[in-house]
């Protein structure tokens, strides 16, 4: 079951491993609606939710996703390991490597890595 935390003081989204998949434009609307619901501002989604097409940059299903993220102001993070998909695509490692330079969207190994992510700058 998906379930809302927080962490460093920001309300988070966190979407369970097990549950439908974001296979197509249509399902976008179902992880912001639910984002909404639990006033968050960011939606962590396990690589498991996510279909196949996703990591096939040529399907543009994985751009849409960011897209449709950016439009409403909502902040993603892809959480796993995409080693088997980003090993057999340079666009697909091009795609993940400019992600994480932005605020919108980015690709984390683990939990850990989204708490440092959100952790404030040291002065």
């Amino acid at each position: 079951m998906d379930r809302p935390t927080v962490i460093r003081g920001r309300r988070v989204l966190i979407c369970a491993e097990d549950g439908p998949l974001l296979a197509s434009e249509r399902d976008i609307g179902d992880f912001l609606g639910a984002a909404w619901a639990a006033e968050a501002g960011l939606v962590v989604i396990p690589v498991a939710r996510l279909s196949e097409d996703f990591f096939k940059l040529s399907t543009r299903l994985a751009g849409e996703v960011a897209q449709k993220f950016v439009n409403y102001r909502m902040q993603l993070a892809i959480i796993g390991d995409i080693s088997r998909w980003s090993a057999e695509s340079k666009a697909l490692r091009d795609f993940v490597h400019e992600a994480n330079q932005g605020h919108a969207l980015w690709f984390l190994h683990d939990m850990n890595a989204l708490e440092q992510r959100l952790a404030p700058a040291e002065r």
